[in-house]
């Protein structure tokens, strides 16, 4: 049996603000008011407590355990002793919000560095395809006929001069 949702919004979930003015900042849900509302407090990330709504709230696959409607003393202690924040920086969701803000911050000349760092990347990998490809031919394991490891240049005849009409 395989649960759908793993992710319930309760007390103790910390969250993501996807919306507003706290954009980007994490904060633990306290209680829940009803079916839209929650109250949140994040007192290591710098969000008082307050209500937000549901759906500016991206829950995360933390939770810390803590008395229902604890005070933000509590929810502090218990944030750093369960390293709340060391965790979320080596999660792969916050590594990509990181890569995404150093994307946005970068400059033209940055786009053209990456650019022509992918360029040489390519064609490193393109000629390393290449000559393990032939190998593979030579060896008869890729494609349909053998490659001759010296491969017989064609002679080419040369043809004889057009004679020029006589005037």
């Amino acid at each position: 049996d395989v649960m759908p949702f793993a992710r319930y919004v309760q007390p103790g979930r910390v969250a993501l603000v996807a919306d507003g003015p706290l954009k980007g900042k994490l904060v633990s849900i306290v209680d829940v008011i009803d079916q839209t509302r929650a109250l949140v407090d994040g007192p290591v990330t710098g969000v008082s407590r307050q209500q937000i709504r549901l759906n500016q709230l991206h829950l995360t696959k933390f939770r810390m355990k803590y008395p229902y409607t604890a005070p933000s003393r509590i929810v502090r202690k218990s944030w750093t002793e369960d390293k709340i924040v060391e965790k979320w920086t080596e999660s792969q969701w916050a590594k990509k919000l990181a890569n995404k803000e150093k994307r946005a911050q970068m400059t033209d000349y940055d786009r053209f560095k990456l650019s022509s760092a992918r360029v040489k990347r390519n064609r490193a990998r393109t000629a390393a395809f290449k000559s393990l490809k032939v190998k593979a031919a030579r060896g008869g394991v890729f494609g349909k006929k053998k490659i001759p490891k010296t491969a017989e240049k064609k002679t080419r005849t040369k043809k004889a001069p057009a004679a020029k009409p006589a005037k």
